[in-house]
């Protein structure tokens, strides 16, 4: 399913991106569009990815990294890349903790498609409590590395509104991330609000450009109309 997303994503840009934004529901609802960020990426060069996304299911102060050095998938192993950990951790807004990923999907569904894409690679996953876009930048700044690396923030969009209303708001929150306008951002539509914030202060920092690559919803993918969740694709560039 993965590479079928991945083989109809449609045109690709000859530059590379350094960041990609992409939504995390399931599969049937939000893949063909998380396909259209992935599929962006030249994998020749990654060989680290810093993946941060929101926290679902545990209340945390900060950003929550694993302890653990190895995650499981059904297609294959991934490493963690400690010595990345080991740097960010004197960070204050940067702490440890398995309990805050052991049940959150926001960076686990985007595994089968880095793996599909890259074959081998290091993960630096970070999950995203309480903290403030800045805090969230410091991190992406520390970890921002060469052309080896590349940055995944996680987040769908607007969360069970009627089909249009639903659409009116994620065009306005696709609008402020192409403009890399924080203050357009609404804490209420989007889930991984602040990861997206984060990823848009320090893209105004090293004065990089934002694409829209696809924008759509359950609605248009496999659910009904009457409440929907919103998924965005976008891509940045140095």
């Amino acid at each position: 399913m993965v590479r079928g997303f991945l083989d109809h994503a449609g045109s690709v840009s000859p530059i590379q991106p350094k960041a990609i934004l992409v939504p995390h529901a399931g599969y049937i609802y939000s893949g063909a569009i998380a396909a259209s960020g992935f599929a962006q990426v030249q994998p020749e060069e990654i060989k680290r990815v810093v993946l941060i996304g929101p926290s679902h299911r545990v209340l945390l102060q900060g950003l929550a990294a694993p302890e653990t050095i190895l995650w499981k998938t059904p297609i294959g192993d991934v490493l963690i890349d400690f010595e990345s950990l080991e740097k960010i951790s004197a960070l204050p807004q940067v702490l440890f903790s398995d309990r805050a990923h052991k049940e959150e999907h926001s960076l686990e569904v985007q595994l089968p498609f880095l793996q599909e894409l890259l074959g081998e690679f290091k993960l630096v996953p970070l999950t995203v409590g309480d903290a403030t876009p800045e805090e969230v930048s410091d991190v992406l700044d520390a970890l921002w590395g060469g052309p080896e690396t590349l940055i995944v923030i996680s987040s769908d969009l607007s969360h069970y509104e009627p089909y249009e209303q639903a659409g009116e708001k994620d065009r306005a929150t696709a609008q402020a991330i192409v403009d890399l306008d924080m203050r357009g951002l609404d804490p209420d539509n989007a889930c991984g609000l602040i990861p997206i914030a984060g990823l848009v202060h320090q893209a105004q920092q090293r004065g990089m450009r934002a694409e829209l690559l696809d924008l759509r919803n359950s609605g248009d993918t496999a659910g009904s109309k009457d409440q929907v969740v919103g998924y965005g694709s976008f891509a940045f560039y140095e």
